[in-house]
């Protein structure tokens, strides 16, 4: 060996691999790290300015991305500048742990640090729509059924082409946001380290300021400066798992509770036998299409005609107010609530009655051996197992309804037609036995884009005459730019709904006809205005005035319209309330 051979030559591989490490772990800058790499086709060494500028431009992007993910709120309404603003606790936990780390377990942590973030991102996008459509948060337990459900209204609402570009789009989303995160927090981690003085400095400071404003209670624009909106929403989420794995208990629990259970078939709804009783409910007739300003004269002026018509018709009518588990969508979870006398508030509970032997309304009915129980649900397109559990005999789907005519948008069949359907194939028929029927109308479905509107009756045929009534309509994706036109238009779809079923009952009611209706949940925000109300009408229709008199007690308001000051009763109430009121 040469006397003249360089010192460091002779040091042993691992002392040298260890000088390198040492020089990486307290900020020192090795021979590698100094050295910029080439870049594609060698641009950084021809572009040295340039690549600085890339560089710098691409590190503050990075924090820009993370900050942002971390400050963001999970809904439109709070999205303004003072939410970003402000000094997240978070991201100076993080900062001191990655400092804190050797080099393996901080490679780990920052990977997994960026992937948490834009997972955490995601949800908060979630959270977003769901607040825009349900009014309420995701449920990372039991809302993943309904994104499946969400394809699909895009794809009768908006086409197939509308669908997947929907779809491609959320993944692409996605991909990108978990991808931009994770290597953002992995360059900001390198920045960290090779600055690392500076850096461990900047931590305490901020970490010094951030406890001291949040003592303080300081603020800007009314927002708190110092944050630990993560951690509470991380801690909201756990919270809700865990209450989602209790929640079955305590409803299979519920379930067994039943006051009518034991009554003998012969004993019950005894009040009402010999008469068709109808259950209809009207998509998204919520409290707004009545309490509403904007809405209010004309829906107003829809009942007060309806009203007319059936009193001129004999009729009778009175009217209160149901709460709904949901608002917005869901519409399952309220017809399944108002039937089993259980809160159905999410998916997990709509199964778990569905697939045990909890007795229903219609299916009282059915036990009783004196009606005949249908059910005109022209919403639904395909197998449908849990109608059996509600006790129908028979169900007229889209499929079966006898109609040849146009979609209106998510509508399969305008409510007129349903109505007519049920006329033809059901209640108009001779020498027939009373029918309880449950009938769904859902021409007043989101998104209100075509309305079908009233033909004559006579005119209906198989639904061809719509055709033209469709190319007359407004286009949705026009109608969404606006929420006055979306408020619009789903004041016209009620307004054409409770004309088709008032007319029906003018045109086919008689003596045995009990009509009970009502709204199934609220529309969405875009049309309350973010009311968190979630009210629905319902009102009974008779001939009969023995009917309406066992319901005097109650104080509903005469009329189809209910008072401001109309009871109020939670959804899962009625149930038992009119079986006791007809069971004498």
């Amino acid at each position: 060996m040469s006397l003249f051979t360089p010192r460091s030559r002779q040091l042993p591989e691992a002392a040298e691999g260890g000088a390198e490490t040492e020089a990486q772990e307290t900020g020192q800058q090795t021979v590698g790290e100094v050295r910029e790499k080439p870049g594609w086709f060698g641009w950084r060494t021809r572009f040295p300015r340039t690549a600085r500028g890339v560089t710098i431009g691409t590190t503050v992007l990075a924090a820009a991305l993370v900050l942002g993910a971390l400050l963001m709120p999970n809904r439109l309404d709070r999205m303004n500048v003072q939410a970003f603003l402000r000094l997240p606790v978070e991201a100076i936990l993080l900062a001191g742990l990655l400092l804190a780390l050797p080099r393996r377990a901080r490679r780990v942590t920052a990977v997994v640090s960026g992937v948490l973030i834009g997972l955490f991102t995601i949800v908060k996008f979630l959270d977003m729509g769901f607040r825009q459509t349900l009014a309420r948060p995701f449920d990372l337990v039991f809302d993943w059924i309904l994104l499946d459900d969400a394809t699909d209204f895009v794809r009768e609402s908006f086409g197939r082409s509308g669908q997947v570009l929907a779809v491609t789009g959320a993944i692409v989303l996605a991909v990108a946001v978990l991808a931009l995160c994770t290597l953002s927090v992995v360059r900001l981690t390198n920045l960290l380290v090779r600055h690392r003085p500076v850096a461990l400095r900047s931590t305490l400071v901020l970490g010094i300021v951030w406890i001291v404003c949040f003592t303080l209670g300081v603020q800007f624009g009314g927002v708190p400066f110092a944050t630990k909106g993560n951690t509470q929403f991380v801690a909201n989420r756990v919270q809700q798992v865990r209450d989602g794995i209790f929640d079955a208990q305590e409803f299979e629990k519920k379930a067994t509770v039943d006051a009518f259970s034991k009554t003998p078939p012969d004993q019950l709804l005894t009040g009402l036998r010999g008469k068709d009783v109808l259950f209809t409910f009207i998509e998204s007739y919520g409290r707004v299409a009545i309490d509403d300003p904007a809405m209010a004269p004309q829906i107003d002026a829809a009942l007060q005609q309806g009203n007319s018509r059936l009193k001129a018709a004999g009729f009778a009518s009175r009217s209160g107010w149901l709460r709904s588990p949901v608002t917005g969508a869901g519409s399952w979870l309220a017809h399944s609530t108002f039937l089993s006398g259980l809160w159905v508030k999410n998916q997990q509970r709509y199964r778990s009655l569905t697939g045990g032997d909890r007795a229903t309304l219609t299916s009282y009915f059915q036990k009783t051996g004196a009606w005949r129980t249908v059910g005109i649900v022209p919403g639904v397109r395909k197998a449908w197992p849990e109608g059996k559990y509600f006790g129908l005999d028979h169900i007229y789907d889209s499929t079966h309804l006898g109609y040849n005519g146009p979609y209106f948008s998510w509508t399969p069949v305008p409510d007129q037609f349903s109505l007519e359907a049920f006329e033809r194939l059901e209640h108009g028929k001779e020498n027939r036995d009373p029918i309880m029927a449950e009938i769904i109308l859902a021409s007043s479905h989101n998104p209100w884009s075509p309305i079908a509107r009233m033909v004559d009756w006579d005119q209906l045929g198989d639904g061809s005459v719509f055709e033209q009534i469709k190319k007359e309509g407004t286009d949705p994706k026009e109608v969404w730019k606006s929420s006055k036109s979306v408020r619009t238009e789903y004041r016209k779809a009620i307004e054409y709904s409770l004309q088709s079923l008032t007319e029906w009952v003018e045109r086919y009611g008689d003596d045995d006809t009990v009509l009970v209706f009502l709204g199934d949940h609220q529309p969405v925000p875009t049309v309350t205005g973010g009311d968190t109300n979630k009210d629905v009408p319902i009102t009974i229709v008779a001939r009969d005035p023995k009917i309406l008199d066992r319901i005097a007690d109650w104080g509903w308001t005469d009329g189809l319209k209910p008072a401001g000051n109309a009871p109020e009763w939670g959804m899962d109430t009625f149930r038992d309330r009119f079986m006791t009121a007809y069971a004498k």
